[in-house]
């Protein structure tokens, strides 16, 4: 039976704005992180072109998202010779697929140099989402011969010891159940260094991705920023279930053979893919009861040389997980070499104290 009109206005809807076509002339990723400007309602606010995507079994929507479209709104109130150098971010409630988000910009400072900015991404009045972001006018630091300059190097290959190098430009190796979702990027299969040291703090784990198709000129750079805040969200937390290698999901890996046979095959596919092994390697582990992300910071070092449509290297390590809480960093490299950003991320990590019953609430 169909709706009726009245039931029809009242439902929610993941947009205030009928969603546009996508532009085939663009880049997934830049379809996926559109934003509005509602200048008819007041100056600087903003909402979400798309709905965006709710990962199975997750609390809410994909951080990530939030975090890029927090950014792309934020770039819209500064000049365009403006670049983000820094994001400082806080997830305060789960965001909700079904309704539309208000990003509100508040323009704090403007530098001849720097740019400063505050976003709150609200959900019926509720702010789910804040960050401050500081934009640099490029150029502004003068000739790089007159510049302190250092940074780290591409990771090394503990198969080569050489270099790490990106999967091929026709790489197709993705499993089924990752390339058919709706995520925007593509992306190779995690490892996991030292993966036999009984310290997770010596752990690394490792994953090459770049934006699928290729991101417009009309984008800009900032599109390729806006992308890599959107992928820097991608496995970050869970990094510590990885070097911890606990069990996420909903059913004990004693009960593994009791699946349905082609669930069976997603589940393996799934750990392997993440670097995890085999569910008869996880039998007796520990098993989560609540991940969630509670603060997340990014900070670009070399913004104009950002490509997200070309091969990137995400390198993440854990110095400190305790009191219920976990620490994680990241490191994103050209595939060249050249170091993109740092990032961290620190999230609520609680083990399963009555299996069965997960946590409900922080």
């Amino acid at each position: 039976m169909g709706k009726s009109e009245d039931e029809s206005k009242d439902a929610p809807r993941p947009t205030l704005i009928r969603p546009p076509p996508d532009d085939p002339s663009k880049a997934a990723i830049e379809n996926s992180l559109e934003v509005t400007e509602l200048a008819v309602i007041a100056p600087n606010i903003f909402t979400n072109a798309r709905q965006p995507w709710h990962p199975p079994g997750a609390r809410g929507i994909y951080g990530g998202a939030v975090i890029a479209m927090c950014l792309a709104a934020g770039q819209r109130t500064v000049p365009s010779d403006f670049l983000v150098h820094s994001m400082h971010c806080y997830f305060l409630l789960a965001g909700s697929a079904e309704l539309p988000i208000l990003f509100h910009v508040e323009l704090v400072r403007d530098g001849r140099s720097f740019a400063t900015r505050t976003v709150q991404a609200r959900q019926k009045g509720r702010c789910i989402f804040t960050t401050t972001i500081s934009f640099v006018r490029e150029g502004s630091s003068g000739p790089r011969g007159s510049q302190v300059s250092h940074a780290s190097s591409m990771p090394i290959d503990e198969k080569t010891g050489r270099p790490c190098q990106p999967p091929p430009d026709d790489y197709d190796g993705e499993p089924e159940l990752v390339r058919s979702g709706p995520n925007p990027f593509q992306s190779a299969r995690i490892e996991v260094t030292n993966a036999d040291s009984g310290r997770p703090q010596d752990k690394r784990t490792r994953q090459w991705y770049r934006a699928k198709g290729k991101i417009s000129a009309e984008g800009g750079q900032q599109a390729h920023l806006t992308a890599l805040a959107y992928v820097s969200d991608s496995y970050f937390i869970g990094t510590i279930g990885r070097i911890h290698k606990l069990w996420r999901f909903p059913f004990h890996p004693e009960d593994f053979g009791k699946l349905p046979e082609d669930l069976q095959e997603r589940v393996r596919a799934l750990l392997e893919w993440e670097g995890q092994g085999g569910p008869e390697d996880m039998v007796g582990r520990p098993e989560i009861g609540m991940m969630v992300s509670l603060d997340h910071s990014i900070y670009f070092h070399e913004p104009a040389k950002v490509r997200a449509d070309e091969w990137m290297l995400s390198e993440m390590e854990s110095p400190w997980a305790g009191e219920g809480r976990g620490v994680v960093t990241q490191r994103i490299y050209s595939k060249d070499g050249q170091l993109l950003a740092t990032c961290v991320q620190e999230g609520l990590v609680r083990l399963e104290k009555n299996p069965g019953k997960p946590d409900s609430k922080l």
